[in-house]
């Protein structure tokens, strides 16, 4: 399955095409018109690291990117691998990312390059549709998460003096 970036949004489009998929989650490659590949893993949160994190629906999942440069790429990444879940999981409710959170008031330079670093993800994440819900403590890391909704989970019906379905 291929999954094209719009054009306009990225110099160069990314292609993401699902290589396995199963009851866990599976792998997304994505190709940059100049050959650049990038593989995403996409893991089902019930199952994977953030099972206990937030109440988790059975078809949420969770995207993560090891090998990636820029900001710029990751925001056509991120675009192109949300429709591609899209498409091969149409139930998925949330797609999710997680960004790596430095919290200590007292950060050294490195950790302040990180936290440059984090706040540069997020505002990547948000540029392609993703946006901030919260922060989680793991065994193994402190995670601001980003989440991306299909219209249909989002619309909200505020007409008040309506049941719905009739």
């Amino acid at each position: 399955m291929s999954v094209q970036t719009p054009a306009g949004e990225s110099a160069a489009p990314w292609t993401a095409e699902v290589v396995s998929w199963g009851d866990g989650g599976g792998r997304v490659a994505l190709q940059r018109d100049e050959g650049r590949v990038v593989t995403a893993e996409v893991s089902r949160c019930a199952r994977g690291r953030l099972r206990l994190a937030y109440p988790v629906a059975a078809h949420d999942v969770e995207v993560r990117l090891p090998a990636l440069v820029s900001t710029d790429d990751l925001t056509a990444v991120l675009r192109s691998v949300v429709g591609a879940v899209r498409r091969v999981n149409p139930e998925c409710r949330k797609v999710l990312f997680a960004v790596e959170r430095t919290t200590d008031a007292e950060t050294t330079n490195a950790e302040s390059t990180n936290a440059e670093s984090a706040s540069a993800t997020i505002a990547a994440a948000e540029a392609a549709g993703f946006r901030y819900v919260v922060d989680v403590d793991l065994a193994e890391a402190e995670l601001g998460l980003m989440v991306a909704e299909p219209e249909w989970v989002t619309a909200v019906d505020i007409d008040l003096d309506r049941v719905p379905g009739t």
